[in-house]
């Protein structure tokens, strides 16, 4: 079995050969990252794919973030590039939680915590991160604690 890594130099090679320019440059900005992420620190060390799906989902955010950027600056050409890169990343990532399935979550960890009100929203969190770490975006579980416990 390959780990997430090799899959993306797997990647890599076959977009080049494809002359998938969008692909292979977002794979190429992917690895460098994971790279810079393995060297940073006092020793250089191997990723594991739990944290190689990190590294995708930060490059992923950046780029749903910066097409954002570009669109409210009325710069269409550069947003819609960011989303297309953004598309190619979400192919590595795991699938995300509908809204029905956060909602659920949240409940359940409010009910547990016996939470009631805003002020609770950290032990809320608490129990509700483990749970959805890399299927639900952060700010999208914090908007439905907070609607939990309104």
């Amino acid at each position: 079995m390959t780990t997430l890594k090799e899959q993306l130099h797997e990647d890599l090679t076959a977009a080049i050969r494809e002359r998938d320019e969008l692909r292979s440059s977002t794979i190429r900005l992917t690895l460098s990252a994971v790279t810079s992420e393995e060297v940073a620190g006092k020793q250089k060390r191997e990723l594991s794919d739990a944290d190689v799906l990190k590294v995708i989902g930060r490059e992923a955010k950046k780029r749903r973030e910066a097409a954002e950027a570009f669109g409210n600056a009325g710069r269409t050409e550069q947003a819609a590039r960011e989303l297309a890169e953004g598309e190619v990343l979400a192919g590595y990532l795991p699938k995300q939680l509908s809204d029905e399935e956060l909602a659920a979550i949240v409940a359940a960890a409010v009910a547990e915590s016996g939470a009631t009100g805003p002020q609770a929203m950290g032990a809320v969190m608490k129990l509700v991160k483990p749970k959805v770490d890399g299927l639900a975006e952060g700010s999208r579980v914090a908007a439905a604690v907070k609607a939990a416990l309104v």
